[in-house]
């Protein structure tokens, strides 16, 4: 019982690392004595990331940059990953796009993008990353999956975004369906439905221009819309990966669990 929630020794891909929920999930898995890889398009901005959190929080953590919504990014990921690790125990699909425009006006370009890195890069980079998971993944001690969707794949948007929606749900019955294929093999497939964080994706939909920190960005105006008074906090969404990632997590399956602060219970 002491270590039900010990990832010690553990080595973790979070994508989507170098800021936001990834980097909160990374700081998490860092601080609890796993072996962290991030992945983003920018190589600056994951190399930066690598150094905050390793100052922040000790560890080892190093940067996979790439664009994880094509296939060449993903098989140069799994690649470069499979030439300096033996086994992979978890994998966090984190990295996400949204894309806002007016119905009327909206691009197919931006619904490729969103689908694209929401839906496909989540399938296939699993898929390329196999051979890793099930080297980790035994009886005992399975290799773990854990899919970031999101709220607006639940109930309906606030925001004109049209495929994000639609995108954060088909993850999560991509999620059903992967671990119904992968639990005989040892590896735990669930999903993470996050409402209101301090990300730069949220900073741009309620107008703070991107802006996570200062006096740009007025979250406790968002959190007080929130039933629980505030917007999510790194321990928040760590704490959920860790479980999942952990033995406390090692009997739940192909579940989505909100972390929301209540807003999908109040909708």
């Amino acid at each position: 019982m002491q270590d039900l929630f010990s990832i010690e020794g553990k080595i973790a891909l979070v994508t989507g690392g170098s800021r936001g929920i990834g980097e909160m999930i990374a700081a998490g898995f860092l601080a609890h004595g796993a072996k962290v890889y991030i992945s983003s398009r920018k190589a600056d901005a994951c190399d930066a990331a690598c150094e905050r959190l390793m100052q922040a929080h000790g560890g080892t953590c190093s940067a996979l940059p790439a664009d994880l919504s094509g296939l060449p990014g993903i098989e140069a990921v799994a690649a470069e990953l499979g030439r300096r690790e033996e086994r992979l125990d978890i994998l966090v699909n984190n990295a996400g796009a949204a894309w806002g425009a007016p119905l009327d006006e909206f691009p197919e370009s931006g619904w490729d993008k969103v689908m694209d890195t929401n839906v496909k890069g989540v399938f296939f980079l699993t898929q390329k990353l196999l051979p890793l998971l099930r080297n980790a993944a035994t009886h005992e001690h399975p290799a773990r999956v854990i899919n970031v969707g999101s709220v607006d794949g639940i109930k309906t948007p606030v925001f004109d975004n049209f495929p994000y929606g639609p995108s954060k749900a088909a993850l999560h019955h991509l999620t059903r369906v992967l671990a119904a294929h992968l639990v005989k093999e040892n590896i735990l497939v669930n999903a993470i439905a996050p409402g209101p964080f301090p990300t730069w994706m949220l900073s741009l939909g309620v107008g703070f221009g991107g802006e996570v920190e200062g006096e740009g960005a007025d979250w406790e105006a968002v959190g007080a819309g929130n039933p629980r008074g505030r917007v999510g906090t790194a321990e928040d969404i760590a704490g959920l990966a860790i479980f999942l990632s952990s033995r406390a997590g090692a009997y739940t399956v192909g579940e989505t669990i909100t972390c929301d602060g209540g807003a999908v219970a109040a909708s």
